[in-house]
C-alpha cells in the first residue's frame, strides 16, 4: 500500500517506505497507509462513476476530461450564485467574489500586527520605489491617505529584493505587543495602479490572490486583459478560503510562540522561509499546519493544556476551503473531502482536488501537464494526521511543543 502513497506523493524512494515503516512503529502498527489508500480508492470509485464513468474502463484522460467538464459547469453556476451572469467577465466578478467572502458566517478573526506597528516600520524604511509611483514626497503624507494593506501588498512588487531584506529585519524586533486580534479583510489593488507590476505574478501564478500573513489581508491583484481567465470565479473563491485558512493558521502559530524570547525572529523566520520544522515525528519533521488540521479536526471539548491559554480551540478550527464553498454554492458538494483523492496514470496523478482541477481548467492545461499541487500537499497532511491520532506519536508531539513554549534553550 504504500507503493500507491508513494507514487501518488511522487516521494523519493526507499526514504518514503522507510518513514513510513517508522511512523507504524512508533504508532504500533495501526496500518494507517492501508486504511487510507483503501479509502481513496473508494472514494475514487464512487466519484467516478457519479461522473458516469466505469471505474472499471475508464483511462486517466477520460476521468481528468470529465472532470474538468464538471468544473465548467459548477464554475457558470457559482457565477450566477455570487450575482454575476458572465463567467469570462472578471471586472464585474471581483466584487462579487469579495462580497460573497465577507457575507460567508465564519470566524474571520486573526492575531496579527497592530496598523501603527506596520505604519512605524515603514516610516524607518521607507519604500521609495511606491512612493515615487504614487506621487508622494514623504512617507507620512502616503500613509495618511493611502490604505495600509494596499501598500503593504504593493512591496513585493515594486520595491527591490534589497529593499526588502533590509525592510524584513524589522520583524526580528517583534514583540508579543506589537499584535493584536482583528478581522481579516480582504483588499483590492486597483488596476490603474498596480495592472503592471502584477501582472507578471498573475501571468505566472494564473490566479491573482495572495496573502499577508503578518496583517490578516487578502489581496486581489488586477487583472490585465491579456490575463483574462476562463472559470476565474470557481479558482478564485476557494483561493480566497484556503488562504483563510492560512491566516488563521499562522495566527494560532504566532499566538503559541508568543512566549519565547527570540519570538521576533520566529516570526520573521516564518514570513520569509516557512520552515517545516514545527515538531518531530517519529524522525519526520513536521509543519505547523499538519498540527493544526490535527488538532483543529477533533472536538472542541480536546484541548491540551499547552495550548492554554494563549490558544483556544476556535484558533485550531480547520476547515476546507470547499466545506466554505459549499456555503456560497452548495451545487459544489461533488468535491467534498477529495482534497486528497486521486490515482495515477501515466505517472502522474489525475486528481480530484478542487483547487488542481480549476487551475486545469483555468489555465486550460493538457492532460500530461494537469495540476497536482494542492492534491499532493493535501496527501502529505492527510498522511501526517493519520499517524498523529495515535497517541504516543500525539504525545511526542506535544512534549516537543510544551518544551519549545516552556524551555526553548533545550531544543
Amino acid at each position: 500500500m504504500s507503493k500507491i502513497l508513494s507514487e501518488l506523493l511522487g516521494a523519493t524512494e526507499p526514504m518514503f517506505s522507510l518513514a513510513l515503516k517508522q511512523l507504524e512503529a512508533e504508532s504500533g502498527n495501526p496500518s494507517a497507509d492501508i486504511r487510507l489508500t483503501a479509502e481513496i480508492t473508494g472514494k475514487l470509485r464512487l466519484k467516478t462513476q457519479e461522473l458516469g464513468l466505469d471505474p472499471d474502463d475508464t483511462t486517466g484522460k477520460e476521468l481528468y476530461y470529465a472532470l474538468l467538464n464538471l468544473i465548467e459547469k459548477h464554475d457558470q453556476h457559482l457565477v450566477k450564485q455570487i450575482g454575476g451572469s458572465d463567467p469570462n467577465d472578471v471586472d464585474t466578478l471581483m466584487p462579487l467574489i469579495k462580497k460573497a467572502w465577507e457575507d460567508v458566517d465564519v470566524s474571520k478573526k486573526c492575531w496579527v500586527l497592530k496598523a501603527s506597528v506596520a505604519k512605524g516600520m515603514l516610516k524607518k524604511t521607507p519604500p521609495k520605489a511606491i512612493m515615487k509611483h504614487l506621487g508622494y514626497r514623504s512617507v507620512d503624507s502616503m500613509l495618511k491617505r493611502e490604505k495600509l494593506g494596499e501598500i503593504y501588498g504593493a512591496l513585493r512588487f515594486v520595491e527591490s529584493p534589497d529593499w526588502l531584506n533590509h525592510f524584513n529585519e524589522q520583524y526580528k524586533k517583534l514583540k508579543p505587543s506589537d499584535f493584536e486580534t482583528r478581522d481579516m479583510e480582504i483588499v483590492e489593488m486597483p488596476a490603474e495602479r498596480w495592472a503592471t507590476f502584477a501582472t507578471p505574478f498573475v501571468h505566472k501564478k494564473r490566479h491573482n490572490i495572495t496573502h499577508l500573513k503578518e496583517l490578516g489581508v487578502i489581496l486581489m491583484l488586477p487583472i490585465s486583459k491579456e490575463n483574462n481567465l476562463r472559470g476565474v470565479t470557481i479558482f478564485v473563491m476557494p483561493l480566497l478560503f484556503h488562504y483563510l485558512n492560512e491566516i488563521r493558521l499562522y495566527s494560532a502559530f504566532f499566538k503559541l510562540k508568543q512566549m519565547q524570547p527570540k519570538f521576533g525572529e520566529i516570526v520573521a523566520n516564518t514570513l520569509v522561509a516557512d520552515p517545516s520544522s514545527a515538531a518531530v515525528m517519529a524522525g519526520q519533521t513536521i509543519h505547523w499546519r499538519v498540527i493544526q488540521r490535527y488538532f483543529g479536526k477533533l472536538e472542541k471539548e480536546y484541548h491540551p493544556e499547552i495550548f492554554e491559554p494563549h490558544v483556544q480551540p476556535e484558533d485550531l478550527h480547520w476547515r476546507q476551503a470547499e466545506e466554505l464553498l459549499f456555503k456560497v454554492d452548495p451545487e459544489l458538494e461533488f468535491w467534498r473531502d477529495l482534497d486528497y483523492v486521486g490515482e495515477v496514470h501515466a505517472g502522474r496523478p489525475v486528481t480530484m482536488n478542487l483547487l488542481d482541477i480549476a487551475a486545469s481548467y483555468v489555465n486550460q492545461s493538457p492532460y500530461a501537464e494537469r495540476a497536482i499541487y494542492h492534491f499532493r500537499e493535501a496527501l502529505w497532511n492527510e498522511v501526517f494526521v493519520r499517524y498523529m491520532g495515535q497517541k504516543n506519536l500525539e504525545q511526542q508531539v506535544l512534549e516537543q511543543l510544551d518544551n519549545d513554549v516552556i524551555k526553548p534553550e533545550e531544543l
